[in-house]
């Protein structure tokens, strides 16, 4: 996120015009390596289509889409011209703020600016001042308002205790985008300050993006202590924003009108008695903005040239906002941050209505100066889909044998359960208020309690969480409000809920926030439930003897909550064995087969499968006679995992005496016994982002400390392979925001944001250092491409260590991108070791995202372009006489075992389950024969003749 700070500004700068300024300009992000020579030419090009003038004496220039391949950094330069600059139509510019954006960052880092202008005129005081941090303070120090609105307001919430409308409160708060991740935990640590009328409140300043003041009255009678609790009042403090507010509700308190918010029935009531913003019931109008970079500088000004033409107030907010700010304002346009694709609401006093919204309405929708593409239809699929088909594959045959790809050992036998996403037709318009309500409340009864049956039948308290999370969900009276509101408008309870839901999980989804992401997920998955028993669409019945699951491909949080006792197994259209479902399936022991194809969705239900989780294989309605071979296969893999699981203790030695290390992927320390239990000879993979991800903020050197201390302990003098922080634009931190990148996994991940946040870095490698005690400590860098990376972590280890000393440490990388593996005979001569990723290593190699809905299937490690880097890798480090491991998915799986064995990978780091399934195919295996395979795959033309090849041998 932008920080301004003084060494940005530069003070007492002349130009004669708006070309020298510009030129000052571009040459300050020149030389301070944000941009590439060049970039004068976008801002001169961004001024030439609209002035870059905010107001109040600042200019913001930019450059244009076009010069944004000149952009190294997102940042921005400060010059203060004291005798003033022309920049046009009569505008003086005293501070030119100039900005170096890659892509849409420049509405936050406008959003940041513009909160700086409120009614008074900067434009004396930032021409008089004469130190950078007065400058500095303008912008910074203008006292934020205070948001309170309908969406803070929380009326009859379902909460079982004190602590649970606490945590009401603050979501409110971060979905007004008030406070980030970690807000309700500082909150629940303040002390609650009773107000009387069983009102309370509470404020924290931790974790708060903006001021916000949040109220929540509970469904039912709560107590605090010995005190009844009618309502709590829950503040993001910012300053002394809220001061005024405090004044005004002690002196309604005193005058004994508690009453007004212990027995209020509608937000519109609290926020009045408050002062809060209330949005004027004036004539109104919806419009979905079209412009590719929403609303930024140039549309926004031609928005509010058209609105001053008009002699009365004019109202715009975005669709999740209750209340709006004025369209006349440019600065208060371009702070609302509005993206295409988002509901304007503008409403006009009714004096000028009739002439004001029909001109706002032509002009948003022909661009505002700007040619836009129109939007998509809603429901609408994309313009160009050149792999949908026009009609659905038929199902495979009786007998059919179907090749696909295998996500999870195990042999699975049972009738398919398909769980497909019906397509749901409705109405738009409804048959009254009253009427519309009454079949929504009767749909949502019946959901909850079908899910309350779920609760009660289940023994898996993960299970029991998701299903009690979605019971949350349909009573948030936040939600209902919401719908209640569009059911007011005429639409039907399907078209007013469909609608309300997939706002609600979008709305959640642009904050940025992993947990929010995942309850919007469960937000859509529920509201999928509803909108089907409004439409009168019942889901199958599960048979009543294990089935298997067939669907067009399962989400994570689909496999998490399977009742391992029904689900024989998982078989699904799209997919890969690298991806997240596929590694959970592993994890949870259900055998799984994955991209099989779109002709199994058109099984019928109840179909008899055989599903081969080892082989990727699928019998449909196969005979008695594959039937019974099968049996009799089980049995003999189940007689072998019993046989494994007794001597899951000893060596993993080849039978011709060549030892392979089996150690355990882990990613928290409460895991290190149970591994070394099932047999880990050590820990190949610990993942330290959890650890980052369970708090607040970063953890600091002592809570690392202990955490690592803890899988040491565990491991009783084995080795522990631990792999710093990796996250990154595809799994960011909420306390460290990162903005959007287009493509993600090419973007700052792993060592690149670690270099780019050495704190972090350091402060983890001094918790490692500090809690290895003389004990064997092993650490890797993820995502290393470059030699300069490897060596930049290296020489902040070998520095701490010179500190903190450890008796015995190996310093590795990990290899995950194909230019590591190349790079291989370089880095070998300066690492400990390597570890080989093999899930990331295989969708670079490959150009395939393992979470591809359709390419993801291709995206397997056995193809040979994989297999040859990491042979090569392997070669490398045995020329110095260092070790290389395999850490990705592929070590686990049995038919790659013989091939790195044959490669000469010294370690295989599993998941604890296939530990000692692993051991044993190790010790089943010749390593001259290993390595003959070895040579004979890398000179195979697919993945699927490799697997072929290996087929054959066993």
């Amino acid at each position: 996120m932008l920080e301004l700070n003084a060494t940005q500004i530069q003070m007492g700068c002349q130009a004669t015009d708006k070309q020298q300024a510009l030129a000052l300009l571009a040459d300050a992000l020149v030389a301070d390596g944000l941009v590439a020579e060049g970039y004068l030419a976008g801002l001169q090009a961004r001024e030439a289509q609209g002035s870059t003038y905010l107001g109040q004496g600042i200019a913001i220039p930019h450059g244009t889409p076009q010069t944004r391949d000149k952009v190294f950094h997102t940042g921005v330069r400060l010059i203060q011209f004291p005798e003033g600059v022309e920049w046009g139509d009569g505008q003086t510019v005293y501070l030119a703020i100039a900005i170096a954006a890659r892509s849409d960052e420049h509405l936050r880092l406008l959003q940041l600016l513009t909160r700086a202008l409120g009614e008074d005129d900067l434009s004396p005081a930032l021409r008089e001042a004469t130190a950078a941090e007065q400058i500095l303070e303008l912008l910074q120090g203008a006292p934020q308002a205070l948001a309170l609105d309908s969406q803070l307001i929380g009326l009859g919430v379902q909460a079982e205790d004190f602590d649970e409308l606490i945590w009401q409160g603050a979501r409110l708060l971060k979905k007004a985008g008030c406070a980030d991740a970690g807000f309700a935990n500082s909150l629940a640590q303040g002390t609650p300050l009773p107000l009387g009328n069983g009102l309370w409140w509470l404020n924290s300043d931790e974790t708060v993006s903006r001021p916000g003041l949040a109220f929540v009255t509970p469904a039912t009678a709560l107590r605090h202590g010995e005190q009844p609790v009618s309502g709590l009042f829950c503040l993001a403090s910012v300053g002394e924003a809220h001061r005024q507010l405090l004044e005004r509700l002690c002196d309604l308190l005193i005058n004994g009108q508690g009453a007004t918010f212990t027995h209020a029935t509608s937000s519109r009531s609290v926020l009045e008695a408050l002062g809060g913003e209330v949005a004027p019931d004036w004539p109104a109008l919806r419009i979905v903005l079209a412009n590719a970079h929403g609303l930024h500088a140039r549309p926004a000004k031609a928005l509010s040239e058209i609105a001053q033409a008009f002699d009365g107030d004019i109202r715009v907010r975005l669709d999740e906002q209750a209340a709006g700010v004025s369209a006349k304002s440019l600065s208060k346009l371009l702070a609302l941050g509005a993206r295409r694709g988002q509901t304007l609401i503008f409403s006009a006093e009714p004096s000028i209505a009739a002439d004001a919204l029909p001109a706002i309405e032509a002009a948003v929708r022909e661009g505002l100066g700007e040619t836009v593409e129109p939007l998509p239809a809603a429901g609408s699929a994309p313009a160009v889909t050149p792999v949908a088909r026009a009609t659905p594959l038929p199902a495979p045959e009786a007998g059919a044998r179907l090749q696909a790809v295998a996500a999870a050992p195990g042999i699975a036998i049972g009738p398919a359960l398909l769980r497909l996403v019906p397509h749901l037709e409705y109405a738009q318009q409804g048959q009254g208020r009253e009427h519309e309500r009454a079949r929504l409340d009767d749909a949502l009864a019946q959901i909850e309690a079908d899910i309350q049956r779920l609760v009660e039948a289940s023994d898996e308290a993960s299970v029991r969480d998701i299903f009690v999370t979605h019971q949350a969900m349909l009573r948030d009276p936040a939600l209902r409000e919401d719908v209640d509101a569009r059911l007011a408008q005429d639409l039907s309870a399907e078209a007013a809920w469909n609608a309300e839901i997939e706002a609600a999980a979008q709305q959640q989804e642009a904050l940025h926030d992993a947990l929010l992401a995942e309850r919007a997920a469960d937000l859509r998955d529920i509201g999928r439930r509803v909108l089907a028993r409004l439409c009168g669409v019942e889901a199958p019945r599960e048979p009543d003897e294990p089935y298997i699951l067939v669907m067009d491909e399962v989400a994570p949080s689909d496999v998490a909550s399977l009742n391992r006792q029904r689900v024989a197994g998982i078989l699904t259209a799209r997919g890969g064995a690298t991806a997240h479902s596929a590694i959970i399936a592993r994890a949870l022991g259900i055998p799984a087969v994955v991209g099989a194809g779109e002709g199994v969705l058109a099984l019928a239900q109840g179909t008899p499968l055989l599903l081969d989780g080892e082989r990727g294989l699928v019998r449909v309605a196969p005979d008695a006679q594959v039937l019974e071979q099968a049996q009799r296969e089980r049995e003999a893999n189940q007689l072998r995992r019993e046989r494994a699981h007794a001597e899951r203790l000893q060596p993993a030695v080849t039978r011709d005496g060549h030892a392979v290390e089996v150690v355990a992927n882990i990613g928290a320390s409460g895991e290190t016994a149970e591994a070394v239990d099932l047999g880990a000879e050590g820990i190949g993979l610990l993942r330290t982002e959890l650890v980052f991800m369970d708090h607040p903020q970063a953890p600091d050197q002592a809570t690392q400390e202990a955490e690592y201390r803890r899988v040491l302990d565990a491991l009783d003098g084995r080795p522990l392979v631990v792999r710093t922080l990796d996250v990154g634009g595809d799994k960011p931190l909420p306390y460290w925001p990162m903005p959007a990148e287009e493509n993600p996994f090419l973007g700052v991940r792993g060592i690149r944001l670690s270099l780019q946040a050495p704190q972090l870095l350091e402060t983890q490698l001094r918790a490692l250092f500090a809690s290895a005690d003389g004990r064997a400590l092993r650490i890797m860098f993820p995502m290393v491409g470059q030699v300069e990376e490897w060596r930049a972590a290296r020489d902040m280890a070998l520095r701490l260590r010179k500190e903190i000393p450890v008796a015995d440490l190996q310093l590795g990388i990990m290899i995950e991108v194909p230019s590591a593996a190349l790079l291989a005979p370089v880095l070998a001569r300066e690492v400990d070791f390597f570890s080989v990723g093999t899930n990331d290593l295989t969708q670079y190699t490959l150009a395939i995202d393992r979470g591809h809905p359709t390419l993801s299937a291709q995206a397997d490690g056995l193809h040979p372009s994989v297999l040859r880097l990491i042979g090569m890798t392997v070669d490398a480090a045995h020329a110095h006489g260092k070790w290389v491991g395999v850490c990705g998915e592929l070590a686990g799986d049995m038919l790659a075992v013989p091939l790195l064995v044959g490669l000469g990978v010294d370690e295989l780091s599993v998941s604890a389950r296939s530990i000692a399934l692993v051991k044993a195919r190790v010790r089943e295996l010749d390593l001259k024969h290993s390595q003959a395979l070895a040579r004979d795959a890398l000179l195979l033309d697919s993945a699927a003749a490799v697997r072929a090849l290996v087929e054959e041998q066993r």
